[in-house]
């Protein structure tokens, strides 16, 4: 089962506060990593609006009754474990609040415009003096120079300008041929994890040195990073590599067939694993077939083999090839839909579904944290939070404001 309490440390970042004024994906995702182990992160949000996603629906979170709560599935994905302040930033008294809390935050996270942030004097020039041990981290399409800088960044944009879509889809020529974005908002989420592994180095820089650092996080920086040996590839060649689908370019079979009932990765690594999938098959010939025979030949005759394959593997189902490949060990795996995700016996054991009590929907389900910490284990203590849940409790504790502060606040529409 899922930790449900901190630990006696109160986490790893247990005494850690954030100030998070991020909204949408790539901000959020990082925001909910850091508060996942253990960090008080303030959720500040717009007077009456609130995060954009909270509106990307449906589908939204049921109550008890069945009923649509209004609670969008894409907020509840990237928010627990946070507080929420509504606080209108664009207003001087709401401006003023964020200077009373930055003191008291170690860390400050922020995906506006570039130049945004200035022009509310909330930019970390002017914040490190009041806070020298501030870490502040910016989140941006661009980053912050260069002559994209002034663009807002959309992860499918991201994913197309920064070589990723350039080979991901079915190769040209094949039904369904082109480039093809991530089923996710790929580029999103992992500047979201770079921007948390980026924070957690400054802390420790910051735990040693009293001083706080600007970071400047863009997605299409780590789009690019994430091209990995791609990259590499063409920058020892200056060849660009091309699309293969669901195939390997140096590796045959390493691919996905159609079974009887469903699809089979199979990924064959080497000559004797193909032995074994040809063997299983009832196809023993094609592996002292000369053109199959090793791999380099199955590269080079890579069409003609899958012409043979393709036969062997409508005969039997999905779950029979898996079985019959496991037990020879031959590299195998289905391909599962979300149902399928969730209910896999390794999926439960792991307890990546989490369920948490929620204020309006009863119960809201959402995908745990895949971070496994043996002595200070992620918590899940709070559900994500409605629209300015935490205003009053926050800003009185925080920024030592009154009922009657409040209430002239909430009458100005400055939170």
């Amino acid at each position: 089962m899922p930790n449900t309490s901190t630990s006696l440390s109160g986490g790893a970042l247990g005494g850690l506060r954030v100030l998070d004024l991020t909204r949408v994906l790539a901000g959020p995702w990082c925001t909910q990593a850091l508060a996942d182990l253990g960090a008080d992160v303030i959720k500040i949000e717009r007077p009456g609006a609130g995060d954009d996603t909270r509106h990307w629906g449906p589908p939204y979170a049921k109550d008890a009754t069945g009923q649509d709560t209004r609670e969008a599935a894409y907020f509840l994905a990237v928010n627990r474990n946070k507080r929420s302040v509504t606080l209108d930033i664009a207003s001087p008294e709401g401006q003023a609040l964020i200077r009373q809390l930055v003191p008291q935050c170690d860390v400050l996270v922020e995906n506006y415009k570039v130049g945004d942030m200035a022009r509310y004097g909330l930019d970390y020039d002017s914040l490190r003096q009041i806070h020298p041990g501030l870490v502040y981290c910016s989140i941006t399409g661009f980053g912050q120079t260069g002559p994209y800088a002034p663009r807002p960044g959309y992860d499918f944009i991201v994913q197309g300008m920064g070589g990723f879509m350039s080979v991901t889809g079915e190769r040209d020529g094949m039904p369904g041929g082109g480039p093809q974005k991530a089923g996710v908002a790929i580029a999103d989420l992992a500047t979201g994890a770079h921007a948390a592994i980026a924070i957690l180095a400054a802390l420790r820089h910051r735990d040693r040195t009293g001083q706080g650092q600007y970071l400047d996080i863009s997605l299409l920086d780590v789009q690019v990073s994430l091209m990995a040996n791609m990259a590499s590839n063409y920058l020892a060649t200056e060849r660009a590599p091309a699309r293969w689908g669901n195939a390997h370019p140096n590796i045959v079979p390493y691919q996905v067939f159609k079974a009887a009932d469903g699809w089979v990765i199979v990924a064959c690594g080497n000559d004797h694993q193909f032995g074994k999938l040809v063997d299983a098959g009832g196809r023993r010939e094609l592996a002292s077939d000369p053109r199959f025979a090793t791999n380099p030949a199955r590269v080079r005759h890579r069409e003609e083999l899958v012409a043979q394959l393709e036969p062997m593997m409508l005969e039997r189902t999905r779950d029979a090839w898996i079985a019959v490949l496991e037990e020879v060990g031959v590299p195998c795996g289905p391909i599962n839909d979300l149902a399928d995700v969730f209910a896999d016996p390794q999926v439960i054991a792991r307890a990546m579904r989490l369920d948490l009590p929620h204020p309006t929907a009863g119960q809201v389900s959402v995908a745990a944290s895949a971070l496994k910490l043996s002595v200070t284990p992620v918590s899940y203590r709070s559900a994500p939070p409605l629209l300015g849940q935490h205003t009053d409790e926050v800003l009185k504790e925080l920024a030592a404001l009154t009922d009657g502060d409040l209430q002239i606040l909430k009458s100005r529409a400055v939170i």
